[in-house]
């Protein structure tokens, strides 16, 4: 089990929570909502089956500051969902934290950073002539029937 789950079980557990599920969203930026699981989490909010989100820290929210602010401002009180991002020491249940909205800017800054440092480094690579994609992968499949060859 990762730290990360490891640190969400424990929190769980000290609130009493016993019924957990995780949503994991590996391979898809923070920067987009459009997530699979963060898209399974909000129907089951709809669905009356959540109570508690709880997440290592504001950036595994997301990092588009409006859309964060939208879910923990908005979204997650009007569903009366409870929300705690562990690590940023934000707990909707004791009240406004000020500092989150700044965390929020942030975490959308870091990510528009690491998307330029990216970008500039694969243009670099391609100036230099340095192929940019993975090698195509090659499958051959073998024939299911043997054909009868005369010599």
């Amino acid at each position: 089990m990762s730290s990360q789950k490891k640190m969400l079980t424990q929190k769980a557990k000290e609130l009493g929570l016993s019924n957990t599920k995780y949503y994991v969203d590996d391979g898809y930026t923070g920067t987009n909502f459009n997530r699979p699981a963060f898209q399974e989490l909000l129907d089951d909010i709809e669905m009356g089956y959540i109570s508690v989100v709880i997440v290592r820290d504001l950036s595994r929210l997301g990092r588009d500051y409006v859309s964060v602010g939208h879910y923990t401002d908005n979204y997650f009180p009007e569903h009366n969902v409870r929300f705690i991002a562990v690590n940023d020491m934000v707990d909707s249940d004791e009240g406004e934290n000020e500092i989150a909205p700044f965390k929020n800017v942030m975490n959308e800054m870091y990510a528009r950073d690491i998307s330029r440092k990216v970008r500039s480094a694969h243009r670099i690579r391609g100036n230099m002539g340095e192929p940019l994609s993975q090698p195509a992968l090659r499958v051959y499949e073998r024939p299911t029937e043997q054909k009868e060859v005369d010599y």
